[in-house]
């Protein structure tokens, strides 16, 4: 009698586990689906916060070195460029 409750209750067991589909075919699969989404976050500005700095500093003190003075330019001729077309 025992004996047969135990095939019946593993043949229960394994009805369980074979009948219906399985959730997922592919581990690999499944585990990018776990996996949280990668976000990125954009913002844009109206004005290069380093130009305004670089103005600020420069109101203030004078820098040793010319380091900026390229950037500067360049961003000064894209602001000029994005005012034109307003």
């Amino acid at each position: 009698m025992e004996q047969n409750g135990k095939e019946r209750l593993e043949h229960d067991l394994a009805d369980a586990l074979t009948e219906g589909e399985m959730a997922e075919k592919d581990p690999d699969v499944a585990a990018l689906r776990r996996l949280s989404p990668r976000y990125e976050i954009r913002s844009q500005a109206e004005r290069d916060p380093i130009v305004e700095e670089t103005k600020i500093v420069r109101s203030i003190a004078r820098e040793a070195d010319d380091r900026y003075d390229d950037y500067i330019a360049r961003a000064s001729r894209q602001e000029q460029g994005d005012n034109r077309d307003r």
